[in-house]
């Protein structure tokens, strides 16, 4: 079996789970090294399985609990393993996201000496995938008692910054109905394509809003993502939809978002139809637990953009916070990269956080 040294230097720590492939529903081989590794490692540490994903906890009785959740699955592998240092980085799949913040919780469960809080620990599979695969969704129906935490950080990649919170996101197909004619006989029919364009002429006008929660500045957006029409070279279709992606700031519900969106094509000749929808999180920055977090950064934080797995938490009523190393712009590149430095940064910012 794989060894990881827990006590090991988290930048090695990093490479060490960087070698050890893991691409989505193929994390055996990585849970297993993790799962032995806390088992002999660490102390006071209950430690179970669940499928690919491995948990533990302490119960010491201290009067918070934080929680440290990272995925261990990566993206496909592009020819960019073995992990390799090049100057003051690493490169490799997953040095980013976010085996690098997995080094991090990992280490410090076996290095903090005297806690100031409880502490659990969740590292759970198939995230890079479709949400229902997703191990963290499993572990909340099968075992929420391990999820009730008084502030849950998320390792994914944000540069070292404090993330807090992250928008919500909800598509939508708009459809436009016309009548087919042969192309040379164009008025004879009804150009559905050419009806989009006031709906594209909408996006182009709209002006997202910008909203401060808790200190931190969400920009909205509703882009046009897909479009879709067309029958022949020769043939006026009758038929065209166009998806648009609405980012929403997490002080709009899903409901809300999706009635801001009919607001904005009211009054045009389309039928709108949601494809999907995923709530944001509120960043909760006014929580202590998540307060003393930002303090121990020297006030490092700013808004989430993009959806991640804190609004999971968020919906459980927990303060949730992104914060791990790593450039979020580069995961999933044939050159993903982490910066050493940060490793250590964001490892010394919990290791204050989480001791007395």
């Amino acid at each position: 079996m794989d060894r990881l040294d827990l006590h090991a230097d988290p930048v090695a720590l990093t490479a060490a789970l960087v070698d050890i492939p893991s691409e989505s529903r193929d994390e055996a081989r990585l849970a297993d090294a993790v799962e032995a590794a806390l088992r002999e490692q660490t102390v006071g540490f209950e430690v179970i399985r669940s499928g690919d994903a491995v948990l533990a906890r302490t119960n010491r009785g201290l009067p918070s609990r934080v929680l440290l959740a990272g995925h261990l699955d990566t993206v496909p592998i592009a020819d960019n393993l073995p992990s390799r240092i090049d100057g003051d980085r690493m490169y490799g799949c997953g040095t980013s996201d976010m085996k690098s913040g997995d080094a991090v919780f990992l280490h410090l469960a076996a290095t903090v000496a005297d806690p100031a809080h409880d502490l659990t620990l969740v590292f759970y599979d198939c995230e890079e995938i479709e949400a229902a695969a997703n191990g963290l969704g499993r572990i909340e129906r099968e075992l929420p008692d391990w999820l009730r935490a008084d502030v849950a950080v998320l390792g994914e990649p944000t540069g070292g910054f404090i993330e807090a919170g992250c928008q919500g996101t909800l598509r939508v197909v708009v459809s436009a109905d016309g009548t087919r004619a042969h192309s040379a006989r164009s008025w004879m029919g009804d150009n559905a394509i050419h009806k989009l364009g006031a709906v594209l002429a909408r996006l182009t006008d709209y002006q997202p809003r910008r909203v401060d929660i808790d200190g931190c500045e969400y920009r909205e957006g509703l882009s046009a993502v897909r479009i879709d029409g067309g029958v022949a070279g020769n043939v006026i279709p009758d038929a065209a939809s166009v998806t648009v992606n609405f980012r929403f700031a997490p002080d709009r519900s899903p409901q809300q978002a999706l009635a801001h969106v009919h607001e904005v094509f009211e009054g045009l000749p389309v039928r709108i139809e949601q494809t999907d929808s995923a709530a944001g999180a509120l960043p909760g920055l006014g929580q202590p637990a998540a307060a003393a977090l930002v303090a121990a950064a020297g006030g490092q934080v700013r808004a989430k953009y993009g959806w991640t797995d804190v609004s999971r938490f968020a919906a459980l009523g927990i303060p949730a916070l992104n914060y791990g190393p790593g450039d979020p712009n580069l995961a999933h590149r044939r050159d993903e990269n982490v910066e050493i430095a940060q490793i250590t940064a964001v490892t010394e910012t919990l290791r204050a956080y989480l001791s007395r």
